[in-house]
């Protein structure tokens, strides 16, 4: 934990408040311009402290037998700008994801999201909060249409409830808000003409698309991407980027796990490294690129040359290129998977 929040305490007992010392109310103020603001000047440290951060994590550890696949000592996202999280092969990016949302419990560790303590907080829990996230190989039910695949993604629906299903009266207006906010965001990701197809018989872009805006349906605060390009053609890629930048302009934070470095250069604010389960660089994208322990994750230790020698535009390629050419092969198989 960087050493100005050390004198920071926490009454374990209140939910109500984070390292920071503040709580919820506080914090709900930052947008997109404040947090931008907020990251310059910082240093490329690992754990640095955000001036306003949505999300806190601190001595975060998960072991599988013998190996601590995560073991992250203090990371905090930065309010109201898009944070992309990279790293070799095996570094724990999604495994990390897991545990900040509640779909796995680490063996140790601290959440903070708004300035509310998430341990032993369900991952359902978490998304009613507002942090919701995407996975990697999409999750939509192939067996329902478009529009009900949406409509599953809103929450406190009266509907649901046993004793309220013999009395539809007392949601049948709650329905029509779900199924006409169900329908913008099929308009604004352009899936409304798909809306009465099975979700089964979209493209592989398509479900990426649907899983983006059924997670807009809570009305999050906190976007969690996991490796949205993976398996997307060309074709959409850009209306995907346009998607991604278009929920910070509405004042949501983005954290997205990515290997595609052309994406993480055009659209993040703050990159995040992991290797080998911890979090060693964060900074700007071209800074990131050309920091060494970087280089070292993903070439190496041990260089043929002078690194320092290198310019660092060229040092920078190299990295975007060992990156492209390790996970080339498992993008090519997650696309055969995802257009079938």
């Amino acid at each position: 934990m960087p050493a100005d929040r050390d004198e920071r305490t926490l009454d374990k007992n209140s939910p109500e408040k984070d390292p920071l010392g503040k709580t919820p109310s506080h914090r709900a103020a930052g947008d997109a311009k404040a947090g931008l603001a907020g990251l310059a000047g910082l240093s490329t440290d690992p754990g640095v402290a955000k001036p306003d951060p949505i999300l806190v994590a601190t001595g975060i550890t998960r072991t599988f037998g013998g190996l601590k696949a995560v073991d992250v000592a203090h990371l905090e996202i930065q309010r109201g700008v898009i944070t992309a999280l990279i790293g070799p092969n095996g570094a724990g990016k999604t495994t990390f994801f897991n545990l900040l949302t509640g779909f796995d419990r680490p063996d140790a560790g601290e959440r903070w999201f708004n300035g509310r303590s998430l341990k032993r907080v369900s991952a359902s829990r978490v998304a009613r909060l507002g942090m919701v996230r995407t996975f990697q190989l999409t999750k939509v039910l192939s067996k329902l249409t478009v529009l009900e695949n949406m409509r599953l993604g809103a929450t406190g629906q009266l509907g649901e409830k046993m004793w309220a299903g013999w009395l539809p009266f007392l949601w049948r207006d709650q329905e029509k808000e779900v199924t006409g906010r169900a329908r913008e965001l099929l308009t604004r990701f352009k899936l409304d003409a798909k809306e009465d197809d099975f979700a089964g018989a979209l493209s592989g872009g398509q479900r990426k698309l649907l899983e983006m805006a059924r997670a807009l349906m809570v009305g999050p605060e906190l976007v969690m991407l996991d490796e949205p390009m993976a398996g997307v053609n060309p074709a959409l890629k850009q209306s995907l980027l346009g998607h991604v930048k278009s929920l910070r302009e509405e004042g949501m934070t983005v954290l997205f796990v990515e290997h595609d470095m052309d994406m993480v250069r055009d659209i993040s604010d703050w990159v995040v490294v992991m290797a080998q389960g911890q979090i060693i660089a964060e900074g700007p994208p071209d800074a990131v690129m050309a920091d060494q322990r970087v280089i070292d994750a993903y070439l190496g230790a041990h260089h043929d040359v002078d690194i320092t020698e290198l310019d660092p535009e060229v040092v920078a390629l190299e990295v975007e290129a060992e990156i492209e050419a390790e996970h080339g092969s498992a993008g090519a198989s997650t696309t055969e998977e995802l257009e079938r």
